[in-house]
């Protein structure tokens, strides 16, 4: 969304009579109104529920040391419970409409790294220890230094990238894009499809939901985000009763047998913080609690960054209002995530998609953390929504997430290169960290190769010297010999 667009927002905004909550939250002061927070929450939302089908199935597909599997309908439970609990309390002492659950990619190695390894229990208790080494960065200001530290253009960078990020994660989940698994036989990593063609009723859904949505938003249409998710909802649900499909993915769009779900929160407690110890001795325990740190620390960063920077909330100097709360949530998220046996639980980018519905404070989130509390009994209902019609949500707000690129110099090649790589290594290696990583690794060497070595804060020293050890953490586990 670009600047213009923005203060357009704010002053076509109608004041509603200030009241408490108005005050509290800051709706009318950032420019927005209670409609446009509600619409908010529930974009973001539906585009996050996935969550509640995606983390049961890779926790729950996957064996602990000993030949334990976590139950499917707990794990359920621990997700939703942990997304309401910490989404609502992001928007209360942050507010940010910001959205947690159990992160993407932390779940999986989780699941496929840490438990092979020990017991489910020792598993979550370093996610416990992971999230508890964040909150003490948090306090004693490291974290938030970080961010201060970040050229004001770089920021601008991260949100780009994660724009191209998260339009590709909705092009991947829709299956409009996909990775061809015989890479040996084959001259390209992705293809257009399942096959290099699009075909099918779910790829028909998912294309007009992008059609209908940038349709949407060039016509300024309030609520447009949201009018896609559900219109096509309700197309799938019909082409699914009415057409023979193969299958839609994750998530099928068809009438539940029943509504209502009973919880099951027997998995909440279950961890052992230092159980971990005694099975895989102490150095390979603090390189995987390295590892953890680092990717949390870096995703949230960007996430924050970004989802900010897209509401229109960074000050003149890029800072993000209340930024030391928002961390210290962000890491309490990862402490009770691992405490529920969750996996950590973090901030989404799909956050972004409440902010392109007109999301601008924490009051959105108490709409998606009662939508998740609501989760715990209407699972079966909440979950119809499939993939092909959440996801050309994510290819919209990546859109407005990539206007930001005009904000960055392109002919000054120490800002220019950093850019670069962290908008491209985002979405083509699937992960924030590594954009992050590798942009900061830029920034730094091309300053010293410059002669302008004195003009880097000394934290973006550290750190990129933190990301050499993260790129290189195999070559070190195999000297190590861990």
């Amino acid at each position: 969304m670009s600047e213009a667009q923005k203060t357009a927002e704010r002053q076509d905004a109608r004041p509603s009579t200030v009241t408490g909550v108005d005050r509290f939250f800051r709706i009318t002061e950032r420019g927005s109104t209670f409609g446009r927070e509600i619409r908010g929450g529930f974009a973001t939302f539906f585009t996050m529920a996935y969550i509640l089908v995606l983390n049961p199935l890779i926790l729950g597909s996957a064996k602990d040391k000993f030949g334990e599997q976590l139950d499917p309908v707990q794990l359920t439970t621990a997700t939703a419970l942990v997304a309401a609990v910490m989404t609502i309390v992001m928007g209360v002492g942050g507010n940010l409409p910001l959205a947690l659950a159990a992160g993407l990619g932390l779940n999986a190695v989780v699941a496929f790294q840490l438990a092979p390894l020990m017991s489910w229990d020792d598993a979550m208790g370093l996610i416990v220890l992971e999230g508890l080494l964040i909150c003490v960065l948090v306090v004693t200001g490291l974290r938030e230094a970080v961010m201060h530290a970040i050229p004001q253009q770089l920021k601008q960078a991260i949100s780009v990238g994660i724009g191209l990020f998260i339009a590709l994660i909705g092009f991947v989940d829709a299956g409009f894009v996909t990775r061809i698994p015989d890479a040996a036989n084959t001259t390209v990593p992705v293809q257009l499809g399942s096959t290099g063609t699009l075909a099918g009723w779910p790829m028909l859904v998912f294309c007009v939901g992008v059609l209908l949505t940038v349709g949407l938003l060039a016509r300024k249409v309030r609520g447009a985000i949201l009018v896609g998710i559900v219109t096509m909802t309700v197309v799938a649900l019909v082409v699914n009763a009415v057409a023979d499909v193969e299958t839609w993915g994750l998530t099928t769009p068809e009438w539940p047998d029943r509504i209502v779900d009973a919880p099951d929160f027997g998995l909440l407690g279950q961890f052992s913080l230092f159980g971990a110890f005694g099975q895989v001795g102490v150095v390979t325990v603090v390189l995987l609690v390295f590892t953890l740190v680092l990717s949390d620390f870096f995703d949230t960063m960007g996430t924050v960054v970004g989802v900010s920077a897209e509401a229109g909330l960074l000050d003149e100097d890029g800072k993000v209002p209340g930024l030391g709360k928002v961390l210290l949530i962000d890491g309490a998220a990862a402490v009770a995530g691992g405490a529920a046996s969750a996996s950590s639980a973090t901030s989404y980018i799909e956050s972004a998609a409440g902010v392109g519905e007109g999301a601008r404070t924490g009051f959105a989130n108490l709409v998606t953390g009662a939508l998740f509390g609501l989760a715990l009994f209407l699972t079966p209902l909440l979950t119809i929504v499939p993939l092909q019609a959440a996801a050309p949500a994510l290819v919209a707000v990546g859109f407005l997430m990539m206007t930001q690129v005009k904000h960055i110099e392109w002919d000054r090649y120490e800002i220019a290169v950093p850019a670069f790589l962290t908008i491209a290594v985002m979405p083509f290696t699937y992960s924030i960290t590594n954009g992050i990583g590798a942009g900061f690794l830029a920034y730094v060497l091309i300053k010293t190769v410059l002669g302008r070595a004195k003009e880097v804060h000394w934290l973006l020293w550290g750190t990129s010297a933190l990301f050499l050890v993260y790129f290189a953490i195999d070559p070190i586990e195999q000297l190590l010999g861990v």
